[in-house]
């Protein structure tokens, strides 16, 4: 049966090192899907910009953010579900996995859309913190028209509403990330 992890979390808590870490120790049995793919994908063929660059974690991607955001949300104001399921479409498109490692869910909405679509009985959402001076260091300035709107805010009154809260302030070892696994009741080998 196939397993959904959303994991969720503030810029630079480590949503993509923990979805990368969960997928190396599922092998290929997991696949990453990032809901920001073909938000970045048709902000670029729109406007004719450089995708990869777009898509790594660099200050090209930055200087674009915020108009993204607007554009996106203008999108998701008419189909809340439209990015997710572009990102999922192409996602079961390749081999099919078992498990799917969500690493970039940001809206209450973008949770609703997978409980909806694929039950809630296949959906695990994980929320990822980190204290402010964790996130500094790993490069994150506050950014007013970023950090203070709906695509990083519209999860923080969710505290009691996901299934598992990992504190991602320091390297994680293989121990916790199978102790991790098995909270999420992920099956590794």
């Amino acid at each position: 049966m196939l397993k959904i992890v959303l994991i969720s979390g503030k810029r630079k808590c480590g949503k993509d090192y923990i979805s990368e870490r969960l997928q190396r120790r599922l092998g290929s049995r997991s696949r990453i899907v990032r809901i920001s793919e073909p938000i970045k994908s048709e902000w670029a063929r729109k406007l004719q910009l450089d995708l990869d660059a777009l898509l790594s974690d660099g200050p090209y991607k930055e200087k674009y953010r915020r108009d993204m955001i607007v554009w996106s949300d203008e999108v998701r104001a008419k189909d809340y579900g439209y990015f997710c399921r572009a990102a999922m479409e192409e996602a079961l498109s390749r081999q099919q996995t078992p498990y799917i490692l969500v690493s970039d869910v940001r809206r209450k909405n973008d949770i609703r859309w997978f409980r909806e679509t694929y039950g809630p009985e296949r959906v695990i959402t994980l929320r990822l913190t980190s204290r402010p001076e964790t996130r500094c260091a790993r490069g994150w300035t506050f950014t007013a028209g970023i950090d203070d709107v709906p695509s990083e805010c519209d999860l923080d009154d969710l505290a009691d509403g996901f299934d598992l809260v990992l504190a991602n302030d320091e390297e994680l070892d293989q121990e916790a990330i199978d102790h991790l696994l098995d909270r999420l009741q992920l099956q590794y080998s």
